[in-house]
This record gives structure tokens, sequence and C-alpha cells, in this order.
């Protein structure tokens, strides 16, 4: 949403000044706020968890650089219900077939979902969650045939279904290389905890490698479009609202952190298991789809266009009532 309040720059310039402060600037800030020695912690951990923490980072990045796409092409509401629907399947399900490999104390495997009525009931909602991005991919193919031009225009999207829904599956997938990473770098929050700092910030420590893996990708395309399309020129041009833009980078980058500040709290009560990361993707589409409605995205379809995409939103409503009742179960 800040980001729509850019004027003059070109999407790689945005994208990166925003990203300095969410990948950069915040994560070992916030670390150093509730995890002093958390450079320690780094310094002293196994190559192999330092190595796979930034590995995933480099690839949810990826998965990052192609989410602003789907959203450039899909829209806000659209975009978000295919990409963070599949990150929260591929993210919450893979983890769980792992364990079933490569045993670990305390991890919740495939065999366990598939066996337990509590595991079961949490399937049923990963599957009723995919039933409503159906329903919303659906939605977005009748929306298709009904947007004019001049509605793209006014709701500034680049409206392509195609392009779109194959750039969010792969962004979908790549993005769920957070939870991943999440997954690989557990012996350094398992460290915070030992060295008697609060278990509610532990994450926090993780995050600085993996958001730096993340920006790593990042940097490296978005300086690649900035040579490219020699929009080096957009920091410093005179003729746009410099401190507005920067302004609203850095609200969009700080308020972008945060989803993941407040997730590693929440992950610290409930285990980085199917439910914790599939609740997050959730209320991320859900919100994602109600600013969609609020920008009027939707405005210039039929009255059974926008039942559909109702629809949609509201099984994938009730999958996160199903999720909660799968985790109270267990």
């Amino acid at each position: 949403m800040p980001y729509k309040k850019v004027r003059g720059w070109n999407w790689e310039s945005y994208w990166i000044v925003g990203g300095l402060f969410s990948w950069l600037i915040l994560p070992p800030l916030i670390a150093w706020l509730t995890l002093p020695d958390f450079f320690q912690i780094i310094v002293q951990a196994s190559g192999t968890t330092v190595g796979y923490t930034l590995l995933f980072g480099v690839l949810w990045g990826i998965g990052g650089l192609t989410f602003g796409l789907g959203i450039r092409y899909l829209g806000m509401s659209l975009g978000n219900s295919i990409v963070l629907g599949f990150s929260a399947a591929f993210g919450s399900l893979v983890p769980a077939i792992y364990y079933d490999f490569f045993q670990s104390t305390g991890k919740t495997t495939f065999t366990e979902l598939i066996t337990h009525t509590w595991g079961q009931v949490v399937l049923f909602g990963i599957l009723v969650c995919l039933i409503g991005i159906g329903i919303c991919g659906w939605a977005g193919l009748m929306k298709e045939k009904q947007l004019g031009s001049k509605a793209k225009n006014r709701t500034n999207v680049e409206f392509n279904l195609t392009k779109g829904v194959l750039v969010a599956i792969c962004s979908g997938i790549l993005s769920a290389c957070f939870n991943f990473g999440i997954e690989a770098g557990k012996p350094l929050a398992n460290t915070a905890v030992t060295m008697g700092f609060n278990p509610l910030y532990q994450n926090n420590v993780i995050f600085v490698l993996l958001l730096w893996g993340g920006l790593t990708s990042n940097l490296v395309w978005c300086v690649f479009l900035n040579v490219r399309n020699n929009s080096f020129s957009d920091y410093t041009k005179k003729s746009v609202p410099l401190f507005k833009n920067y302004l609203f980078c850095a609200l969009a980058g700080t308020t972008w952190f945060l989803q993941f500040f407040f997730y590693g709290m929440g992950e610290s009560k409930l285990g980085n298991g199917a439910t914790s990361w599939v609740l997050h993707m959730l209320a991320i589409i859900l919100v994602g789809n109600i600013w969609g409605i609020v920008l009027k995205e939707w405005k210039d379809v039929n009255n059974k266009t926008k039942y559909m995409i109702t629809l949609g939103i509201t099984v994938i409503l009730s999958s996160v009532g199903i999720l909660g009742y799968g985790n109270y179960l267990a």
C-alpha cells in the first residue's frame, strides 16, 4: 500500500529502497534490542546452520521479487491469494515431509499429520485453503474477460492472467523458503534461549541471516535493472517528491518487517508447524483481498464475478477456522 504513494520512480528503485529498511536495517536493530548478544550467537554457530539459513533467504528473496511481479500483473486481491496460497501449502507441508526422512525431536512429520485426527483436520484445512485459491483464480478469469483498459489504468494494474499466474505460482513456491529458513536456523534460536534471553524473541536472530540472504538476491536484480533501465537517477531526481518517496518506501519496508517480527513471537508459542505458517499466510491473503476491494480493483466487474471473489475469500476464511480447530485438538 505505501508503495502506491511513490511517484516518478521505477519499480526497482522503490523496491530496493524499501527492502533496505526491511531486510538490512531493521533485522539487526530489532535483534540487538531484544537479543543483545545476537552477533555472537551467529559467529559461534556451525557453518551448516549459517549457510543453509542464508541459502533459503536467497531463494526466498527470488520469490519476493516475483511476488512483486505477481501483484503487478494480477492486482492486490488475486495476486496475494495465489502467491501466498501456494506459499502456505508448500511452506506447511514440505517441512513435515522432510522430517519423515530426517527425524528431529519435537518436529511434526507428515506421517503424524495423516495418522492423527488433529493432523487430518489440519490437512483438510490446507485443502480448503487451496479450494479457496482456485475459486479466487476462477474469479480472476471472469475479471479478465470484463475488465476494460480504462479500469485497468485506474487501478494501476497491468492485468495479464496467464503471465501473472505463472509468476505467482513460482513466487509462492519460492516464498515458502522463508519457512524452511526458520527451520534451518532453529539452532540459533535454541542458543538464544539457552543463554537466558526471552524465548518470545528467539527467532529474531534467525531473521538477521534469513533477510540478509533475501537482500542479496533482491539487491543484485534491482541494481541490474537500475543499470539496464538507466534508473539510478531516480534516487536524486528533483522532479519527484523525493522526501515522500523515501518516507513511503521506509514505511513499506518497516511494516513489512513487522509481519515477521510478530510471526516470530507467535511461532515461539505455537511452534513452526503447519498451522502457524498457514495461519500467517492466510491472514495476509485476507487483508490483501480487503485492500483490493478498497482500491476498487473489482469495481468494474459484474455481480456474478463479485460473488465469486467473495466466495473465494469466505472459503479461505473458513480454512483459518479449520486450522485453528486442528491446532486446538493437537
